[in-house]
């Protein structure tokens, strides 16, 4: 196994068990539309929400100046995660505060070494981030913040409101709480709910997202 060239597919599941070694409690969410771009993981922690792109051996930096762009903008902190073949020059490819992690073959599996661990992300925009979540997310948290309810207006007129209103050291714990409760099983019909409770037309179509909790 050493020395092999790694996809994507060999580095996935492996990184997950050392997100869970590394974070504790954390929730992995795949494969999710950030912008134009799609993030292959988002690592929810407490109060912290990492996002993470996976540059395999077999993999190019092609689109990778528009995906930091685009995680930059929703994600407290960022990673990305490199085969060994990417390990020499991946740092100009990324910011500064982004995060490193090298992905390597060795007897024992695959191994996980920490190049350059991420810090806060200077560009976050917290509306952004605050768009992760769906409308019912969004009214439970104005709800225990005991806010309005704002029946009446749109998701982007909510969260400016939302923003305005709470703290955001606050904030950042109850969004990475209802991402933490998330259910991919029911929140179709949990968002169906919220719409005719509020007077909308149901949606039609189900929901599907791939989800892996760990």
């Amino acid at each position: 196994m050493m020395g092999k060239t790694l996809y994507d597919t060999d580095i996935r599941e492996p990184l997950f068990d050392f997100l869970e070694e590394m974070y504790g409690k954390v929730r992995v969410i795949e494969e999710k539309m950030m912008g134009k771009s799609r993030a292959d993981i988002i690592a929810v922690t407490d109060g912290t929400i990492i996002g993470i792109e996976i540059k395999s051996d077999a993999d190019t930096y092609a689109r990778l100046s528009r995906q930091v762009k685009d995680y930059d903008l929703f994600f407290d902190k960022n990673y990305v995660v490199v085969g060994k073949s990417h390990s020499m020059h991946v740092m100009e490819h990324v910011p500064e505060h982004w995060g490193i992690l090298v992905a390597e073959s060795s007897q024992r599996g695959i191994v996980f070494t920490v190049q350059r661990l991420p810090e806060n992300n200077p560009n976050l925009d917290i509306q952004k981030k605050l768009g992760i979540l769906w409308r019912p997310e969004l009214a439970h948290i104005q709800e225990i913040n005991e806010m309005p309810k704002y029946k009446d207006k749109s998701k982007v007129w909510v969260i400016e409101k939302i923003v305005q209103r709470i703290p955001h050291d606050l904030l950042r714990y109850q969004v990475t709480e209802e991402l933490f409760e998330r259910d991919y099983t029911t929140i179709a019909d949990r968002i169906n709910e919220y719409r005719i409770e509020n007077g909308q037309k149901k949606r039609r179509k189900r929901i599907r997202k791939k989800n892996t909790m760990k």
